[in-house]
């Protein structure tokens, strides 16, 4: 548990950072955003939408987001395809 005041920084100068959790990992912000930044943002095992036309893609997707807030992979087009491909 950690709480602060004014913050709390976490630093690897080599290595990772993990967190391992049974359940769910909660990060909240009443005031701000969420700021991943990083050259490389993965998300393994994102579920993918109900699939458009095989090969029509050219293996692109777009994230999407559920109105409760999950998140899935849509058939990448020419506009967005959440709508269309939805796994909400």
């Amino acid at each position: 548990s950690m709480d602060a005041p004014k913050g709390v920084y976490i630093k690897a100068q080599a290595g990772n950072i993990e967190a391992a959790s049974q359940m769910d990992i909660v990060l909240h912000t009443s005031e701000g955003m969420l700021v991943l930044d990083s050259e490389t943002v993965r998300l393994p095992r994102l579920p993918r939408g109900s699939r458009g036309v095989p090969g029509n893609s050219q293996g692109l997707y777009e994230v999407c987001v559920c109105p409760d807030g999950k998140l899935y992979l849509s058939v990448a087009g020419e506009g967005s395809t959440c709508h269309e491909y939805s796994a909400c």
